[in-house]
Formats: structure tokens, C-alpha cells, sequence
């Protein structure tokens, strides 16, 4: 049409599909602490505990650093991804989007887990000496033998361990919903959230999570009921 060669653009007389909302999966703050006990000794623990406190992308959590977390200024900084390819694992400091970096408060109870986890990696190469690989030493989320864990494993061992334990099935993926809606449930404006999950704009949060925003709704109802008598 541009280039006058047709009169028209046809796609103007086509009807637009209509867009539905994402409904997410998540676990309550009662599932999320019996997940967090029930999997304490487990291998992907780390990865669990970050996915659900920060609510990371699984590329992100394997893709954290020990370089990228300050211990004085309780700091977790996400600047570094790990992802499955069919080529094998690539492992770049390019986030999704210029939202996806940012620097999140260390929890205390975080800031202790990853402290032992950074201890038994120490005992680990010491035991394990020559065979302990030191490609991945800068990497929190590596296996024994600090080869980094797979994007891929997480999920799939994830699916596992819920089983095993009989917990609510759910992704892995979830555990970045479940933080969500903990936050949303704890009075966090929905902005705040945005910043916390490293969404690129406010539309895509509220999107996805309006339909858990139990307090507002209630406030609502209190309002309109007030408003009617």
C-alpha cells in the first residue's frame, strides 16, 4: 500500500484477536515455608529459596554471582543470565529488558542461607581439590563438584521434588508468581512489585496479577458498601 500498488491495507478490515489475562499458579505463605523446610537439604535449595523470596527468572537465578551480592551493603545485584539452548548453556550480562537489572535488599534469612551456601562450596573444593571445577567458581547456584546446574535440571527436578514430598504441583516458574502475590497480599503498591520482578512497565504487573489483589478488592467493596449505606 505504501508503494501504491494497492489501494488499501486489507489487514484494517481484520478483527483484532481479544487478549486474555494470564491466570498464575502460586503457593500462599504457608506453602511456600512448608516448600522451603521440606527441600532445605536439596540440591536446587538455593535456587528455590532466591526464585521465591525475589521472585527471579530461572535464568537469572542460576545466572547470580557471588560477585553480584555485597555481604557489607546487603545487596543482591541481577545483571547476569543463564539460559538452555540447543547449542548447550549460554551465559550472558544481557537481561531481558533495561528493567530486568536492578539491585534488590538481602534479606536477612537470605543473606544467612547464602552465607552457609557459600561455606559448604568452600569445604567442597577442599575436599574435592583437582576435581572440583573451577570454571564456575563465581557462580552461587553450581552442583558437588561446582559445575553450574542447568536451566533445564531446576525445572525438571523441581517437578521431582514436589512429588516426592506431595506438595502442590506447580512450575518452577510459579515460585515468581507465588512472591508476587505475597507481596501484593502484604499491602505492596503494585509499582513497588514492578520494580522487585524487573517488569518493564507497570501494565505487564498489574496484567498479570490484578486478579490476586484480594486487599484492594476488599477495600472496594467497604468503599461501595459505605458509599450505598
Amino acid at each position: 500500500m505504501k508503494c501504491r500498488i494497492i489501494p488499501s491495507n486489507p489487514v484494517d478490515q481484520a478483527n483484532r484477536p481479544s487478549k486474555e489475562q494470564f491466570i498464575a499458579a502460586y503457593y500462599n505463605a504457608e506453602e511456600v515455608k512448608q516448600l522451603l523446610e521440606l527441600v532445605k537439604d536439596d540440591e536446587i535449595y538455593i535456587s528455590i529459596l532466591l526464585a521465591a523470596y525475589y521472585g527471579l527468572r530461572r535464568s537469572e537465578v542460576i545466572g547470580l554471582k557471588w560477585s553480584a551480592i555485597d555481604f557489607t551493603e546487603n545487596t543482591l545485584i541481577v545483571r547476569h543470565t543463564v539460559h538452555s539452548t540447543e547449542e548447550g548453556i549460554v551465559a550472558k550480562d544481557r537481561l531481558k529488558t533495561k528493567s530486568s537489572y536492578r539491585a534488590l535488599t538481602l534479606e536477612p534469612f537470605v543473606r544467612g542461607e547464602l552465607l552457609r551456601h557459600r561455606e559448604k562450596q568452600e569445604r567442597m573444593k577442599k575436599v574435592m581439590r583437582s576435581t572440583y571445577s573451577k570454571e564456575y567458581t563465581d557462580y552461587v547456584c553450581v552442583d558437588a563438584l561446582g559445575e553450574l546446574i542447568e536451566p533445564n535440571y531446576v525445572t525438571d527436578h523441581f517437578k521431582v521434588v514436589l512429588k516426592e514430598k506431595g506438595l502442590k504441583p506447580v512450575r518452577f516458574h510459579d515460585l515468581r508468581h507465588s512472591c508476587a502475590s505475597l507481596l501484593l497480599a502484604n499491602g505492596v503498591p503494585m509499582k513497588m512489585i514492578q520494580d522487585w520482578l524487573g517488569h518493564s512497565d507497570m501494565g505487564t504487573t498489574a496484567n498479570i496479577y490484578s486478579h490476586i489483589d484480594s486487599e484492594s478488592k476488599k477495600a472496594s467493596a467497604i468503599a461501595i458498601g459505605s458509599a450505598l449505606g
